[in-house]
C-alpha cells in the first residue's frame, strides 16, 4: 500500500516537473520573442510569416499565411500581431508592449524579467504608461452598401382649384381618383388620369360639410366609401355613389390630423390633437379601443396586417407601437429629438420610416429596433412618400425635397420647390405628398394652394446622372466614425 503511494507521488513530482519544464521552455521563448530591439523576432521562420501576415492585412495581394498559427481572416477584424517595442519606464526599467489588433488596436505594457526563474518587482502601473489604451485603426474595415441608381424626378403638371394650403392627399384603389383636402374646408376629387395631364376638366367634384382645415383623407379599398378628418374634430364617412356623408364618429376632444384605415379588418384609426387614437369599427361606428399614452399631438398613424398593427407618432418626439388586440403600448421609440410628423410604411420589407426635424430613422416594424439615420433636411420634415421601387422622397418646411434610396439612404436627388404666380415666397412650404398606385408619379400638396404632379425623367441614364460614390462613401466613414 505504501509502495503504491510512493509510486503515485513520484509519478506526481515527476508531472509537475515536465510541466514546469516546458513552462519555463515557453516562457523563455516568450522572453527571446519580445527581448528583440526592432519589431522582428529571432526565428527566421517566425519572422518571414509575420512580415507575411502583415503584407496581407495591409495590403491583401497576398495569400493568407498558412502554418500553426490558425489564423483566418474574418470580415471586420483583423489577427493578433505581436510586436516588440522598447521604451524606459520612470525607474530605469526596460518596458515592452503587445499590440492586439484584434480588437481595434490597443498598446498593453509588460515588464520584463530579471532571470526565467522570477519576474522583476516593476509595478505595472509605473511601467511607462502601462495601461490598455484604445487606438484608432485605419484598416478597420466600413461596410458602404452600394446604391440603387434611380432616375431624378422632375415636375410635371400644376393643378390649382384650392383656396387654401393643401393638407391632405389619398388615391383610389382602382389608381383612378385623386382626393385633395385644403384648409379652405373643401375636398376635391379630381381624374388623375386627364390630371396628369393637365386636362382643365380632370375636376370631378367638390365635398363641402367640414368647418375646418381638412387633415386626413382615405379610400376604402372594398366599398365606395371616403373617409376625412378635420380640425373641427369630425370624422366623416362620405358614400360616392351618393356623394353624401352617412356616417359621424364622434370622440375626439381636438382636432384630428391623421387617419388611418386597416387593411384587412374593417377598422379605422383617427388621431389627433387631443393625444389619444381611437379605433372605430367602422359599420357601427363604436369606439373599439382608445389608445392613451402620448404626452402631446399624434401626428401620423400607421396600421398593418402584420404585428403591430397600429404604430403612431407625435410631437412628444416618440413613436409608439401598439398591441391591436389588448389596446396597449407594448414598445415606445424615443430615438428621435423633435416632434415627429410624418411617416410611411414600405410594400417591399417589414420596417417603415419616421420624419422629423432632426433627421428620418427606419425601424424594424416587428420589434421596433433601430436601423439608420437618414441626414440632410434642415428644417421640420412635414410628409413622405415611397414607392414599390425604393424611392423615398420627404418634403419638409422649407419647400426643400430629398429623393432616397431606401434601402442605403443615399440621397440621389435635391430639389426646391417654387411658389405659384400670386403667392408670397414663403409659401413653398411641402404639406402633403403621395405615390399613385404605380410609384411613377408623385403628388405634392403645397402651401401656395397648388398641386404638383411629378415623374420621373425618361431621358436620364447612369452616366447622365451618375451615383455619387466618392461623397457616398465619405459620408458613411463619417458616420462610422461618430459615436451614437
Amino acid at each position: 500500500m505504501a509502495s503504491t503511494t510512493d509510486q503515485t507521488n513520484t509519478s506526481s513530482i515527476e508531472d509537475a516537473e515536465e510541466v514546469s519544464k516546458s513552462a519555463q521552455t515557453s516562457l523563455k521563448r516568450a522572453r527571446m520573442l519580445f527581448a528583440a530591439p526592432e519589431f522582428s523576432v529571432v526565428d527566421a521562420d517566425i519572422e518571414a510569416l509575420s512580415r507575411q501576415r502583415r503584407r496581407y492585412y495591409l495590403t491583401g495581394q497576398v495569400e493568407a499565411p498558412t502554418g500553426n498559427t490558425k489564423s483566418k481572416k474574418k470580415k471586420g477584424s483583423t489577427a493578433l500581431v505581436v510586436a516588440s517595442h522598447k521604451g524606459n519606464s520612470s525607474n530605469g526599467a526596460t518596458v515592452e508592449t503587445v499590440t492586439d489588433e484584434s480588437s481595434g488596436g490597443g498598446t498593453l505594457a509588460l515588464p520584463p524579467s530579471e532571470d526565467e526563474g522570477r519576474t522583476a518587482d516593476v509595478p505595472f502601473a509605473s511601467a511607462g504608461g502601462g495601461i490598455l489604451v484604445k487606438s484608432g485603426d485605419s484598416r478597420r474595415a466600413v461596410d458602404i452598401p452600394t446604391p440603387q441608381w434611380h432616375a431624378p424626378w422632375k415636375l410635371s403638371t400644376v393643378l390649382s382649384s384650392h383656396l387654401g394650403w393643401v393638407r391632405s392627399l389619398a388615391f383610389s384603389a382602382d389608381n383612378k381618383f385623386l382626393a385633395t383636402g385644403s384648409a379652405d374646408r373643401t375636398i376635391k376629387l379630381w381624374n388623375f388620369a386627364s390630371a396628369s395631364v393637365g386636362d382643365e376638366s380632370s375636376l370631378q367634384l367638390t365635398l363641402t360639410g367640414h368647418i375646418s382645415p381638412v387633415r386626413g383623407l382615405a379610400f376604402s379599398d372594398r366599398l365606395a366609401y371616403l373617409f376625412s378628418a378635420g380640425e373641427d374634430k369630425q370624422v366623416k364617412c362620405w358614400d360616392l355613389e351618393t356623394n353624401q356623408v352617412i356616417r359621424h364618429y364622434h370622440g375626439h376632444l381636438s382636432g384630428v390630423f391623421c387617419l388611418a384605415l386597416h387593411p384587412t379588418l374593417d377598422v379605422l384609426v383617427t388621431a389627433g390633437r387631443d393625444a389619444v387614437a381611437r379605433v372605430w369599427d367602422i359599420r357601427t361606428r363604436h369606439a373599439v379601443h382608445v389608445l392613451e399614452g402620448h404626452e402631446h399631438t399624434i401626428a401620423s398613424v400607421l396600421t398593418q396586417s402584420t404585428h403591430p398593427q397600429v404604430i403612431t407618432g407625435s410631437h412628444d418626439t416618440t413613436v409608439k407601437m401598439w398591441d391591436l388586440v389588448a389596446g396597449k403600448c407594448f414598445t415606445t421609440l424615443t430615438h428621435h429629438q423633435k416632434s415627429i410628423r410624418a411617416m410611411v410604411k414600405p410594400t417591399f420589407t417589414h420596417t417603415f420610416c419616421s420624419g422629423a426635424a432632426d433627421c428620418l430613422k427606419q425601424w424594424q416594424a416587428k420589434d421596433g429596433k433601430f436601423l439608420q439615420s437618414l441626414t440632410g433636411h434642415k428644417s421640420i420634415v412635414n410628409a413622405m412618400a415611397v414607392n414599390d421601387d425604393g424611392v423615398l422622397v420627404s418634403g419638409a418646411d422649407d419647400g426643400t425635397m430629398h429623393f432616397w434610396d431606401y434601402n442605403t439612404g443615399y440621397t440621389f436627388q435635391k430639389t426646391q420647390a417654387i411658389v405659384q404666380p400670386g403667392s408670397l415666397e414663403a409659401e413653398n412650404s411641402i404639406m402633403a405628398m403621395a405615390f399613385d398606385a404605380t410609384g411613377t408619379r408623385l403628388v405634392t400638396g403645397e402651401a401656395d394652394k397648388s398641386i404638383k404632379i411629378w415623374k420621373p425623367d425618361n431621358d436620364a441614364s447612369e452616366l447622365t446622372h451618375p451615383i455619387d460614390m466618392p461623397g457616398w462613401r465619405k459620408k458613411k466613414i463619417a458616420e462610422a466614425k461618430q459615436r451614437y
